[in-house]
């Protein structure tokens, strides 16, 4: 029982799981934005076959805007992602020092540094009106140390230094600034085993103009394209896909950042939950979290739209077999299922990449049984009314 009540977290640090959570429930809220974004009815953009002798070009003639309150959800987000860290360094701290005065108050923060010396710098920095737990070589400045940009090759990459990239830029610039962009296509004949093993596309904005293809006059490729949202990493040509930029730095933050800094030691098990019920007080906080949500936003996200497409693709595939419902029954049985069910269902069908008569035969018995279940759907509908 103690394992599974975060043992790990001492009380003076319980505030960081509800920062956590918010931030999740604020993803959450970029995710219900999109979601409805991404599957308009009329879709996100537009192409048109244009004529150029001796080719045909696939070109972009509309993209749908963006709604303003992603780039301003995604902020919140961020912040309150750089707050959950910020707070647990001023709770260790006064867990230790006492109350702060003013000044020293002032010098409790977290830097991201992106070479050694510049930690040392900051280190250095906290000595004259710093509290002593923030004196260089102290046990909590290792820690800190531990958690910065320039223990990584890659140091521009590392999470704490995009979370501090993207929260600088919005608190004293504009909000971030996110795009529709392709994030895979390829020829359908030629369908891949994952969508991760297809050559990476341009991290670029689509804008109207952009030729996206180009084949001989008269030959007809079908291709499967695959939009997402990006966002702009400030100051670099960088167009990550939006929800993964959040979902790492938020998995970064609620994973290694705050259990490093409140434990010193790897991050112990388990993990905080990504969110538990932050909107009802709790008389036994730490019960509340232990029973919290180990799904995060992001992972939400994909789900649900994983789900959709399926909905979309099983309504097409199930009303071309012998004995199916209407198109408008298929789409009212898989509406009914919850994302979870029906992608459940679709995880039954194995993956043809090459003829297996054994597998067709298995898929053809699955697909089947929802076509049957479909039926009887609607025949439970009818008999009800």
């Amino acid at each position: 029982m103690k394992d599974s009540m975060h043992h790990w977290l001492p009380d003076h640090q319980l505030g960081v799981a509800a920062t956590l959570s918010h931030a999740d429930e604020l993803v959450g809220q970029v995710a219900d934005v999109l979601f409805a974004y991404q599957t308009r009815p009329d879709g996100t953009f537009e192409l048109e076959e244009q004529l150029a002798f001796p080719n045909t070009r696939t070109v972009v003639t509309h993209v749908a805007p963006m709604p303003r309150k992603v780039p301003l959800l995604v902020a919140d987000a961020l912040v309150a992602l750089r707050a959950a860290l910020e707070h647990a360094l001023f709770a260790e701290v006064e867990f230790r020092d006492g109350t702060l005065n003013e000044k020293a108050a002032r010098t409790v923060e977290i830097p991201a540094s992106r070479r050694a010396e510049d930690f040392e710098s900051w280190a250095q920095g906290r000595v004259k009106n710093g509290p002593a737990s923030l004196h260089p070589g102290s046990d909590l400045v290792k820690r800190i140390e531990g958690l910065q940009p320039f223990n990584r090759k890659d140091a521009q990459n590392h999470p704490l230094a995009r979370l501090v990239l993207h929260t600088n830029h919005a608190k004293h610039r504009t909000p971030a600034v996110t795009a529709i962009r392709i994030a895979a296509m390829y020829n359908e004949d030629l369908m891949p085993r994952s969508l991760r093993s297809l050559p990476p596309r341009p991290e670029v904005p689509l804008r109207v103009g952009d030729v996206i293809a180009e084949t001989p006059f008269g030959t007809r490729v079908p291709v499967a394209i695959f939009p997402t949202v990006g966002i702009n990493r400030p100051g670099t040509d960088r167009w990550p896909v939006l929800m993964h930029e959040l979902e790492e730095i938020s998995h970064w933050v609620r994973t290694q950042a705050v259990p490093r800094l409140v434990t010193g030691m790897e991050p112990p098990m388990p993990e905080l939950p990504t969110r538990y019920d932050i909107a009802v007080g709790h008389v036994d906080e730490r019960r509340a979290i232990s029973a919290g949500s180990t799904m995060s936003a992001a992972d939400r996200h994909k789900q649900r739209l994983r789900a959709a497409s399926v909905r979309i693709d099983m309504v097409d595939t199930l009303g071309q077999m012998d004995g199916s419902p209407s198109a408008e029954q298929i789409a009212a049985w898989l509406d009914h299922l919850t994302d979870e069910e029906v992608l459940e269902r679709m995880s039954r069908l194995k993956p043809t990449y090459t003829y297996n008569p054994d597998f067709a035969l298995r898929n053809f018995e699955v697909l089947k049984e929802m076509r049957d279940e479909a039926v009887a759907f609607g025949a439970d509908g009818a008999a009800g009314d």
